[in-house]
């Protein structure tokens, strides 16, 4: 789920859809770089962008006109219990529904890190959950 926008009114740290060839969506993204040029005798002004992959880590640049509609990915960011840890998979529970998810997706920083009975903050976005990081 998404909701529209204006590119113009992005900025670094900001969440955008990008596309990507086999996923007719696109890929939710964090912007790292930013950058617009002035308007010019043939055009409007175009925003240059840089966005990481969420779930990926893939770097994927943009460019388009500032007044383009794109798309922000809705950000459902949950906190859960780790119930077991079986390979790469790792079961969790919502701390406010009491239903289990499996996850295999992890974040770098907390990969390896990760114990049973642990508080955990995960994210579900398009359909896709990650575990992003430890909570105290």
């Amino acid at each position: 789920m998404s909701k529209p926008a204006d590119l113009g009114s992005l900025k670094i740290g900001s969440y955008i859809l990008l596309p990507v060839s086999d996923q007719p969506s696109g890929e939710p993204c964090r912007i790292i770089e930013y950058d617009t040029s002035k308007p010019g005798k043939h055009g409007a002004a175009k925003a240059r962008i840089v966005g990481v992959g969420i779930f990926d880590g893939q770097k994927r640049p943009h460019v388009s006109p500032v007044s383009m509609q794109v798309h922000i990915p809705l950000i459902d960011k949950r906190s859960g219990q780790i119930i077991s840890i079986t390979g790469d998979q790792i079961q969790l529970m919502d701390s406010e529904t009491f239903e289990t998810i499996d996850v295999q997706m992890i974040d770098e920083e907390v990969q390896g890190k990760l114990e049973q009975g642990q508080t955990v903050e995960y994210w579900k976005v398009m359909d896709r959950t990650k575990i992003m990081r430890i909570k105290s």
